[in-house]
C-alpha cells in the first residue's frame, strides 16, 4: 500500500502508520479489504485489548442500564403510556444522531498526522477492514464516557422526571443500532426487509461511500437527499 513516498505495513500496528499518508490517507481508507480477520492496531497488549468488542457485549452491558434509567421515571411517577412516549422519541432522536454523526464525523475529510490517525480510528479503521467482527460495534469504554456530556445534555433540554426516560430511550437507540449494525454485516438475513437493509448498508462500503448514512434506517438519507442510487438509475441515465 504505497502513498506519497510511505508504504503502509499491513504486517505492523496500523494506527500510528496511517497519519503518515497525509493527503492519500483518503483514498488508501476507502479502498476495503474484505477479510474477517482484523489488523493488529497497537503494539500494547492493553490498548490492542480496548479496541476489541464482542457484539453481544453491548446488550449485556447497556440494555440494564436502559431498564434502569426507565425505571427512575417510572419511580417519578411517570404512567407507562408516557414512559413508552418518551422511549420512542429516545430512539428516534438517536436515529437523527445516528446519521449526523456518522455523515459529518465519521467522514470528515483529514490530510495531517493527527487527523488521520483519529479518523482511523474513530471510523477509518471499519472502512478499510468492514468485516473485522471485533471492531463493528463501539467499545464500551468509549461510550460509557460518552455516556456523561449527553446525559448532561437531555438534563438541560428535559424536566427532571422525564430525563431517565429519554435518556434511555436514546441509549436503547443506540444499542438498536450497534446489534443491527454487525447483523448488516455477519448475518445472512431470509426475509426482505433486513435484506434490503444489508444491501443498502453494504452499497455505503463498497459502492457510494458518500452516501447512504444511515444504519437502522433509510429515512434521513431520505430527508436530507443522501439515499444512494441503484445500479439500474445509474444505468438509465
Amino acid at each position: 500500500m504505497v502513498a506519497q513516498d510511505f508504504t503502509v505495513d499491513l504486517n505492523k500496528p496500523l494506527v500510528f502508520q496511517v497519519g503518515h499518508l497525509g493527503e492519500s490517507y483518503q483514498e488508501w481508507v476507502h479502498q476495503p479489504i474484505v477479510s474477517k480477520e482484523g489488523p493488529r492496531f497497537f503494539e500494547s497488549d492493553f490498548w490492542e485489548f480496548l479496541t476489541l468488542t464482542v457484539w453481544w457485549a453491548i446488550p449485556a452491558i447497556w440494555l440494564p442500564v436502559v431498564c434502569w434509567c426507565i425505571s427512575i421515571s417510572v419511580r417519578m411517577g411517570h404512567t407507562l403510556p408516557q414512559i413508552a412516549l418518551m422511549v420512542v422519541f429516545g430512539i428516534f432522536v438517536w436515529t437523527l444522531l445516528e446519521y449526523t454523526l456518522h455523515r459529518f464525523l465519521f467522514h470528515i475529510e483529514t490530510k495531517s498526522y493527527w487527523g488521520n490517525t483519529i479518523h482511523y480510528l474513530l471510523h477509518g479503521c471499519h472502512h478499510k477492514h468492514p468485516m473485522d467482527g471485533l471492531r463493528l460495534v463501539f467499545p464500551p469504554a468509549a461510550t460509557a464516557v460518552l455516556c456523561f456530556p449527553f446525559w448532561n445534555l437531555v438534563k438541560l433540554i428535559a424536566t427532571p422526571s422525564t430525563t431517565p426516560a429519554l435518556f434511555g430511550g436514546g441509549l436503547l437507540g443506540y444499542v438498536m443500532y450497534d446489534v443491527t449494525h454487525y447483523y448488516l454485516h455477519h448475518g445472512q438475513p431470509a426475509s426482505e426487509v433486513p435484506k434490503n437493509l444489508k444491501k443498502y448498508h453494504l452499497n455505503h462500503h463498497f459502492r457510494i461511500q458518500n452516501k447512504g448514512f444511515g444504519i437502522t434506517s433509510a429515512l434521513w438519507d431520505r430527508v436530507f437527499g443522501t439515499f444512494p442510487t441503484t445500479k439500474a438509475a445509474e444505468k438509465s441515465r
